[in-house]
């Protein structure tokens, strides 16, 4: 099965991108794999301190996949397979591509302006060959009705 790989995380890039892989994934009988990242946190001197943030960090993660699993859901009729890892992000993406090889396509959603994201700005530059699947970045500053008649 086709199955469009979904970087989120708490901007409105990934919800567009997320958006996106969903029209796509429905229109060609695919599915949508939503993956989260948690940052690693700073090393802090007292260990129930850092378990504290990390657990907290890992709570907003899956709230944020939860909700966004949620408007899939409601919208497209999809269930979406859910992954949240903590990480260096271009590590996990790159794990999570060789891990699963069905991946028909990464799809990311770049800033409406400015930078684009890290993960955009790394595969679609320095790892772009190295890909093993197409990458789909999708403009952030796209309109629902645009995403709609593009997908």
């Amino acid at each position: 099965m086709r199955t469009y790989l979904v970087v989120i995380d708490d901007n409105d890039a990934s919800r567009v991108a997320l958006r996106f892989a969903a029209r796509r994934a429905t229109k060609t009988g695919g599915a949508v794999e939503i993956l989260a990242l948690v940052a690693p946190q700073e090393f802090v001197q007292w260990g129930a301190v850092q378990a504290a943030m990390e657990e907290e960090a890992r709570l907003r993660a899956e709230a944020m996949i939860a909700e966004a699993a949620s408007t899939l859901i409601e919208e497209t009729g999809i269930m979406p397979s859910i992954t949240v890892r903590q990480g260096d992000p271009i590590t996990i993406v790159r794990e999570l591509l060789t891990e699963q090889p069905h991946v028909a396509a990464l799809v990311l959603g770049a800033h409406a302006s400015g930078n684009p994201g890290k993960l955009v700005s790394h595969f679609a530059g320095a790892d772009s060959g190295q890909l093993p699947c197409p990458l789909m970045i999708v403009p952030g500053s796209l309109s629902e009705e645009a995403l709609d008649r593009l997908s």
